[in-house]
C-alpha cells in the first residue's frame, strides 16, 4: 500500500468513526489530509457525502493553490475550502485537519468564556494549549475567514471555534483523531461540572501544566486507539 492509500484508508476511517460517535452533522463538516511535504496537495471528502458512507477512493485530491477548484465539476463544498484550503496552504505543520460539531465541544463553544478550565486529567490535557476564535461570522465562505482561522490556530493543534465548533490538527490521522476524543471528553466534562451551578475545583497553574506535559507520555496511545477503532468497522475497504 503506497503512503497516499494508506492516508486515504485512514482519513475514510476517521470519517466512519466519527460518524459511529454520533459527531457527523447531516452530509456536512469535513476532515483533509497533506499528501505533499509543502502541505498544499491534501486529501478532503467530496461535498454533501455522508460520513458512514465515505471509503479511501471516494476523497478528492485538491491543490491549495489551484484557484479553479471551485469551478470544477467535481468541486467541494465552498465552506471546506474556504477553511482547509487555507490552513493547507499556510499551516504545512497541519498535516491532518479534522473539523466537526461534537455535541459538548459545541455547546462550550457557544459560552462566553469557551475556554476549557484544568478539572481533570482530560481537561488540563489542554490547558494552554488551545486555540480560541471569537470572530464568527456565519457560514465559513471566503478567504478572509480561512485566514482568521489560521491565525487564531496560531501555534496550538487545537482551534476552538466560538459559536461554531472544533477543528484538530495532527501529524497523523489517529494523532489528530485522538484530540478530537479527548476534546470531546473534555468539553463533557466542563459542560457537565457547570451544570451542576457550584463553583469549579480548578486545579493550579502548576498542577495543569505539569497534568499536561504528562499526556505527552501517553501519545502512543492514539494509534493503538485509532487501530482498534478502525478495526471494528464493517464494510470498510
Amino acid at each position: 500500500m503506497s503512503d497516499e492509500q494508506a492516508l486515504r484508508s485512514d482519513l475514510a476511517a476517521a470519517f466512519r468513526i466519527v460518524a459511529r460517535m454520533g459527531w457527523s452533522e447531516s452530509v456536512g463538516n469535513h476532515f483533509s489530509a497533506a499528501v505533499s511535504d509543502d502541505g498544499k496537495r491534501f486529501l478532503l471528502n467530496r461535498k454533501w457525502q455522508h460520513f458512514a458512507t465515505i471509503q479511501p477512493d471516494d476523497l478528492l485530491l485538491l491543490d491549495a493553490d489551484d484557484g479553479g477548484v471551485m469551478a470544477g465539476p467535481d468541486a467541494p463544498d465552498a465552506s471546506a475550502w474556504t477553511i482547509h484550503g487555507a490552513m493547507h496552504r499556510l499551516c504545512p505543520s497541519a498535516r491532518v485537519i479534522i473539523h466537526c460539531h461534537p455535541p459538548y465541544a459545541t455547546a462550550l463553544s457557544t459560552l462566553r468564556d469557551p475556554s476549557i478550565k484544568p478539572l481533570d486529567n482530560n481537561t488540563a490535557r489542554f490547558f494552554n494549549r488551545v486555540g480560541i476564535d471569537t470572530g464568527f461570522g456565519g457560514i465559513a465562505d471566503d478567504a478572509a475567514e480561512g485566514l482568521r482561522l489560521v491565525q487564531s490556530l496560531g501555534g496550538h493543534k487545537v482551534l476552538l471555534m466560538g459559536n461554531h465548533g472544533v477543528t484538530c490538527t495532527g501529524a497523523t490521522v489517529a494523532e489528530a483523531f485522538e484530540d478530537l476524543y479527548f476534546f470531546e471528553r473534555a468539553a463533557q466534562t466542563m459542560i457537565l461540572a457547570l451544570s451542576t451551578g457550584q463553583p469549579l475545583a480548578i486545579l493550579s497553574d502548576e498542577v495543569a501544566e505539569k497534568t499536561a506535559r504528562g499526556w505527552d507520555d501517553y501519545r502512543g496511545m492514539a494509534p493503538a486507539h485509532f487501530a482498534y477503532l478502525k478495526s471494528q468497522l464493517e464494510n470498510f475497504a
